[in-house]
């Protein structure tokens, strides 16, 4: 595949295709490359410096530089704040200035099953399954790629086996089997293992932030200056440049900040592509400023929650514009936090702290805390668009009313494990006012589902289920006439409700259904009506989603060994209207799951010459129920203003404030030690460490981090929305 290099360990190099999977795995020992070493470029800040006049490795010498793009956001510029250097400075003689970096480590999406995909191209279409979150844009990409026309390709996206963002992609295997399909005109299959998932299906995170917060002396924060590095791999994959961006606007977080700037730069290495991973830059931005914030409580010796509350936008603030231009259209922090600080009893926790430091126990107590909002329901196609993003935000849904009272409900949100189908078809039965039972929901094959944005980004609710809502109250609207007429009334005197159209003021009545079988044998319809009800919408968000909360934890740390155990764990998080509280708690335990994961025992680590060494689960620490601890979650309630359900997102929310609340937790255990940071994730080893040293655990290894204010000659660059 390759003309002439790989460019890093697990690129395809050969295609090999075989009656027989067992033939193919036997052919493909046969095949004999030559390699000729190549140095690698791995370290992201030394490949963020290399460049070919300085004799630096690169990525793709071709291209003489590692950076691919550059991207600003400065508040003075898009008229959203004042000028951060100058709060800074002024931080620097009357206030406090913090100052910071930390280590966002390169993970592995795990997903439950690793990715297989099928092409039949003997029909009338060249028919795809695909273990893909994304069977419309995939169509789009194969059609944008290979010239065969879009309405020759039908993408069916069966029981994927879980996504987390690493299914969110056109991959290099759906390309090749497409490609292999139609050169022999038979049907092809791949399917790869769990070592080759972990090794080529894309990566996440992988970024140095370096941070510089300024604040009085009373704790009141005044700018914030962000200054990113984010590892892109070999290749800049679909969204991969885009997810530093999204977190470009969550930096801020829930705080009011006067004065703030972002600056991104995406850097090539020879490693695996990075792409989206549950959470996709909110988790980043979350992680960095949730840890800031500790570092300014600790600095100006107050309760970290205190200096919380005293810089976040309080209730009676909504909506708030933030300093990145962002919109937050509810919330209540207060209750949230107040809600967990009674679950957790934090004031208990605290005094208990005191007493094992004031005795010199062994065994200390951390408390951690993560107050974090994000954005998502990705959004607002105008917004995209002045982001450069590829597509729009809005999404698709049909109703179908048939003849017999069924209902099937087409949607362009592609499930894989999330519960769509439970979910939609309690909206669509609660609005239409059918039997839950009698609704079908159809998804992830774009034959039956023509149109649609898939999903990602905590958007099926908020954006899906909107077009839902749409589609079902053009259902009811298109049968008015068709009821008026057959119960011999006015519209004007039509009342709907319970799934009936009633004349007001009498026991005349029919039912939708009923409605939807004069409609199949349009045997008395008024005239001009057409013969059916069923009707499809469109949902173009008019804001991103801003679900919040509150997570406390608590952590024992062996002063001794390094060793760590969670005491406690609590989580209050606001995500407007709950349509499913069973789904909503199997969101919240998994994506609590996967950002405790990260602070604890996740990492992907490649050797000196680029060779994964994380490549199994022997290496590759993935959580099991036994590793963790039963967590106490509730929830509070601001509906969202923006959507008619009043939902917010709900699938990235554990995840995003997870990490945070633990290493805040084990740091805070060890503070009084000299400790100020731990590099991620918090093995007993670095933790040691860091007692040992008075250090911060490995937080900062590597060389200095390149200081970088406006793109070089020849990058790319795109300016934050709004300049």
């Amino acid at each position: 595949m390759p003309a002439d290099r790989v460019t890093f360990a697990g690129e395809t190099v050969a295609v090999v295709v075989a009656r027989t999977a067992a033939e193919a795995r036997d052919a493909a020992e046969l095949v004999d490359v030559e390699y000729d070493e190549l140095p690698a470029a791995l370290d992201l800040k030394e490949a963020a410096e290399a460049s070919a006049d300085n004799g630096g490795i690169l990525a793709h010498p071709d291209l003489g530089t590692n950076k691919s793009a550059f991207w600003k956001f400065d508040s003075a510029e898009a008229g959203t704040g004042g000028n951060v250097d100058e709060a800074i400075e002024k931080a620097r003689s009357e206030g406090v200035v913090i100052e910071r970096e930390y280590r966002q480590q390169r993970l592995i999406p795990a997903f439950m099953e690793p990715r297989s995909v099928v092409v039949d191209p003997t029909g009338e279409q060249i028919t795809m399954w695909s273990a893909t979150q994304i069977p419309h844009i995939l169509r789009f990409a194969l059609a944008a790629t290979t010239g065969v026309p879009e309405s020759k390709i039908r993408v069916i996206a069966p029981d994927v086996g879980g996504g987390f963002g690493g299914k969110l992609q056109q991959t290099p295997e759906e390309m090749i089997a497409f490609a292999v399909a139609r050169r022999l005109g038979r049907p092809v299959k791949y399917t790869e293992t769990r070592s080759e998932s972990l090794m080529t299906a894309h990566h996440g995170r992988d970024q140095w932030q370096r941070l510089t917060l300024a604040a009085t002396k009373d704790g009141t924060v005044t700018g914030l200056k962000v200054d990113l590095l984010a590892d892109l791999g070999a290749y800049v994959a679909i969204v991969g440049g885009g997810v530093p961006v999204l977190g470009a606007f969550m930096f801020n977080s829930i705080y009011k900040f006067p004065a703030y700037q972002f600056n991104c730069q995406t850097v090539l290495t020879n490693k695996t592509w990075t792409d989206a991973y549950r959470g996709a830059g909110r988790p980043e931005a979350t992680y960095a400023i949730e840890r800031l914030m500790n570092e300014l409580a600790a600095e100006v010796g107050m309760d970290p929650l205190e200096l919380r509350e005293k810089n976040w936008i309080k209730h009676e603030e909504f909506p708030f514009t933030t300093v990145a231009g962002l919109e937050y259209d509810s919330g209540n922090y207060e209750a949230a936090t107040a809600r967990a600080k009674e679950l957790f009893g934090y004031d208990e926790l605290r005094a208990e702290q005191k007493r094992r430091r004031d005795s010199g126990d062994t065994v200390q107590l951390g408390i951690g805390i993560s107050t974090f909002t994000e954005m998502c329901g990705l959004a607002p196609s105008r917004v995209l668009g002045s982001l450069n993003y590829g597509a729009g935000g809005w999404e698709h849904a049909e109703v179908r009313m048939l003849p017999t009272g069924k209902v099937e409900v087409v949607t362009g949100a592609s499930a894989h494990g999330q519960g769509h189908e439970t979910a939609f078809s309690q909206i669509v039965a609660d609005r239409l006012g059918v039997p839950f039972e009698d609704v079908e929901i159809l998804h992830g094959d774009t034959q039956v589902s023509h149109k649609g944005l898939d999903t990602y980004g905590s958007r099926s609710l908020v954006v899906g289920g909107e077009a839902l809502v749409l589609a079902v109250d053009k259902v009811i609207e298109k049968a008015k006439p068709i009821a008026a007429h057959l119960l011999e009334a006015s519209v004007d005197d039509l009342e709907f409700s319970g799934g009936r159209f009633s004349v007001r003021g009498t026991d005349q009545g029919m039912a939708v259904t009923e409605i939807a079988t004069a409609a199949f044998a349009a045997h008395n319809l008024p005239d001009g009506v057409e013969a059916s009800i069923d009707s499809e919408a469109t949902y173009d968000p008019v804001n991103f989603n801003f679900p919040h909360g509150t997570h406390l934890c608590a952590m024992e740390v062996d002063t001794e060994t390094g060793a760590l155990k969670m005491r406690k764990y609590v989580c209050v998080d606001d995500i407007g209207n709950i349509i499913n509280p069973l789904i909503v708690s199997g969101q919240v335990h998994g994506g609590l799951v996967q950002g405790i994961a990260q602070a604890l025992w996740e990492e992907a680590v490649y050797d000196d010459s680029g060779t994964l060494v994380s490549g199994s689960f022997v290496d590759y620490l993935l959580p099991t129920a036994a590793d963790t601890i039963s967590f106490e979650i509730d929830h509070t309630t601001s509906p969202s203003t923006t959507n008619s359900l009043g939902t917010k997102g709900v699938g990235e929310a554990g995840t995003i404030a997870s990490t945070p609340a633990v290493v805040n937790a084990v740091v805070d255990a060890v503070r009084h030690l000299g400790v100020t940071d731990i590099r991620m994730p918090c093995t007993p080893e670095r933790v040691w460490k860091a007692i040992n040293t008075g250090g911060k655990g490995g937080s900062t290894e590597g060389a200095a981090m390149p200081h970088f204010d406006q793109s070089e000659p020849g990058q790319d660059s795109t300016e934050g929305a709004g300049q």
